[in-house]
């Protein structure tokens, strides 16, 4: 994978060698180099703001919504009770923000590598993360989400969301035995994890090798499908793992009802959506382990 560059007032994202997409460029509102990684961020003509790290778009204001409501209320609705919640990632806040969204949840731990991608994300996208920041159950820390669950105890949480980059770079470490098997340790009885698998169009690779490690450590391994447009290539999966009694398929009548006050926010999630979202086609369901 390659990093994308800038043509004039065109940015061209070359996550792929033969495939790609471009943003014309209004205004350039941040370009920096952390420790970490290149981060940008710039208003587009078409979606708004952007984000990207070394390259690669990861979020826009346009379809933000989709992604950020799928990773965090999918795997809240399907846990009968979360309380405790790791974010590890997600820098820009959207995710926490969904997160806090839902009443049972009393504590929402946020662990960022990168503290600029958090600062920036303040600065000039913050229509993700809005008041999420203030919430006195929020907890945001800048530091190796590797290390704070090897650190953490045993149980800790109910529901672990992994909002990374692609296994390339600084977010190749969370796609590792030895964080999913940490995972599983300090999630709950019933406790769920959830990350992103790429798309499997073009990143088939990555849904069957990420599933294949957490299938060594969850009992229940599966994956389900969101539509975001700048992540090219068809449906994304998002890849979840349970402990404990195989995952609930809520009925949309019993996601309506613990929905309320949630759904009427949502531009995307819906009852029927997540119920749908874990019906995958055939090019897709052949990268996961057959039951």
């Amino acid at each position: 994978m390659t990093s994308g560059t800038s043509s004039g007032t065109w940015f061209n994202e070359a996550l792929y060698p033969d495939w790609g997409q471009r943003f014309r460029v209004v205004k350039e509102l941040a370009h920096r180099k952390s420790p970490f990684q290149d981060i940008r961020i710039f208003e587009s003509s078409s979606h708004g703001r952007v984000l990207v790290l070394d390259g690669i778009v990861q979020i826009t204001e346009r379809d933000e919504f989709i992604y950020q409501e799928m990773l965090a209320h999918v795997p809240l609705f399907m846990h009968p009770n979360p309380k405790r919640v790791l974010i590890i990632g997600a820098g820009d806040g959207g995710v926490l923000r969904r997160v806090l969204q839902h009443r049972t949840v009393e504590k929402a731990v946020m662990v960022e590598i990168d503290g600029d991608v958090i600062e920036l994300s303040k600065q000039h996208l913050p229509m993700f993360g809005k008041d999420a920041w203030n919430d006195p159950r929020a907890e945001v820390i800048v530091g190796d989400g590797i290390d704070y669950v090897k650190k953490s105890g045993d149980a800790a949480f109910d529901v672990i969301i992994v909002d990374s980059t692609d296994p390339i770079g600084v977010g190749d470490v969370l796609f590792t035995d030895d964080f999913y098997e940490n995972c599983a340790r300090i999630l709950s009885d019933e406790g769920i994890i959830v990350n992103q698998c790429g798309v499997p169009f073009q990143q088939a690779d990555e849904l069957r090798e990420t599933t294949a490690r957490r299938a060594k450590f969850f009992p229940h391994v599966t994956a389900y499908l969101a539509a975001v447009p700048t992540y090219v290539g068809g449906f994304m999966t998002l890849g979840i793992a349970k402990k404990g009694a195989p995952p609930h398929r809520p009925d949309v009548v019993e996601l309506a009802r613990r929905a309320q006050g949630i759904a009427e926010g949502c531009q995307y999630w819906t009852p029927e959506v997540h119920v749908a979202s874990f019906s995958l086609p055939p090019y897709i369901a052949q990268n996961l382990p057959r039951s």
